[in-house]
């Protein structure tokens, strides 16, 4: 990670200040990120001057983002952690997208892993749920993985280093903290070497894992057909696999679905027959399971100017040299834009002239060739110029607007 720019997610305690201790001492060019979700009063605001001053006694830069997560979990309808937990991955991106920083690190641990391990086991849940916390997931890095809590609280002890205790930890109020007081503790009893156990049957769970994707990715080329926003899974192709309801899981899991016996029953079901998630729906037609979004997700177009609420925010300048270049950042002719550009997703029939390319080329053909999935399709905007694509937003702009040496007015937009 030398020679990256990395943001420090930072919250007082014992951990978080010791992964804070190493990378300053280790010389990485390093911020620091502290939530202060407002949940236990003098305390929290407690917690985040004692991390504020310890930045500044080291000269380490500190962003400070304060939280009404009571009133955010009750608005969005959502359980205090979990409302915690979309408030402070949510700002960790905003900040990574402004600051133009590469990573965020945390200080989850080993005996954080085995926690979510048996929180996941005791909830139930497939093979993907009991291969652990994900030593890095997209952007997010978790360096003290390795590391137990024990040999956190040794380095700590060692290095008379400070941190702030977390009354809350103490309670079984959480369904975690009754999994770390009252059920680990006997685990170890029983095993001395349970962390090392653990580790082992993690490494075998993610080559099993490693499996099942391997062979989930065969079987799909024979057994699905992506057509424009839809899946197509053939049942008489599926059924040759005895295990076919495995596959169905591995394939739509990321779909938000929910009822899976409903879906698996699908398959032999009469036609028409349907199942719901809140973005998409799977539909039996006759020798077919056909996926595809809800009609009423997001299929309107926005338009871009003062006023308007848009799902997605941009910034306009102009600008004299084109500078600090990035995915979320395109350098365009102001002049060949027609105003007010407008945003929306793919539609079929959809082409632009990828920039740096001779020619135009299918939207559909591009996310192929970029192996998006139909989420990933879903999910990605397009930024419009009286319908044409000025910028598959945070991808590849559209050669028809870019700067030349004829350029009179360049016009920066940025992703907010």
């Amino acid at each position: 990670m030398k020679g990256k720019r990395l943001f420090l997610a930072v919250s007082g305690g014992i951990d978080s200040m010791v992964l804070l201790d190493l990378f300053h001492q280790l010389d990485y060019e390093i911020e620091v990120l502290h939530c202060n979700f407002s949940l236990r009063n003098t305390e929290s605001d407690g917690d985040e001057e004692f991390v504020r001053s310890f930045c500044e006694a080291k000269s380490i830069p500190v962003h400070i983002q304060k939280f009404d997560t009571n009133k955010f979990a009750e608005d969005s309808k959502l359980s205090i952690q979990l409302a915690a937990r979309k408030l402070r991955y949510d700002w960790f991106y905003s900040q990574l997208a402004k600051k133009n920083f590469d990573y965020i690190l945390t200080a989850h641990h080993l005996d954080d892993n085995l926690e979510t391990f048996l929180i996941n086991f005791t909830r139930g849940t497939g093979l993907e749920g009991l291969t652990g916390i994900p030593a890095q997931n997209d952007k997010i890095i978790r360096p003290l993985l390795p590391f137990s809590r024990e040999e956190i609280e040794k380095y700590a002890s060692e290095t008379n280093l400070k941190w702030r205790e977390d009354s809350s930890n103490a309670s079984d109020k959480y369904f975690r903290n009754k999994i770390r007081h009252n059920v680990v503790p006997v685990l170890k009893e029983l095993n001395s070497g349970l962390l090392s156990s653990f580790q082992n049957t993690l490494e075998n769970l993610n080559q099993s894992q490693s499996l099942v994707e391997d062979a989930s990715n065969l079987v799909y080329e024979n057994v699905i057909q992506e057509e424009g926003n839809q899946l197509k899974i053939n049942i008489n192709e599926l059924l040759k696999h005895s295990n076919f309801k495995a596959y169905l899981f591995q394939w739509l899991k990321d779909f938000e679905f929910t009822a899976w016996n409903d879906i698996y029953e699908l398959v032999t079901a009469q036609s028409g027959k349907q199942v719901f998630s809140d973005s998409f729906m799977v539909l039996k037609d006759r020798d077919y399971l056909i996926v595809s979004p809800r009609e009423d997700k997001d299929t309107q177009e926005y338009e871009i100017g003062e006023g308007f609420e848009t799902p997605i925010k941009f910034s306009f300048c102009n600008v004299i040299h084109i500078t600090n270049v990035n995915s979320d950042c395109i350098f365009v002719d102001e002049d060949a834009l027609q105003f007010p550009l407008t945003i929306r997703k793919w539609k079929e029939g959809d082409y632009f002239y990828p920039i740096g390319m001779q020619g135009k080329k299918k939207l559909s053909k591009y996310y192929k060739d970029e192996k998006y999935s139909l989420i990933d399709k879903l999910n990605q905007w397009i930024l419009c110029s009286n319908n044409q694509i000025v910028w598959v937003v945070g991808k590849r702009q559209d050669d028809r607007f870019k700067i030349t040496k004829n350029t009179k007015n360049k016009l920066q937009i940025k992703l907010q």
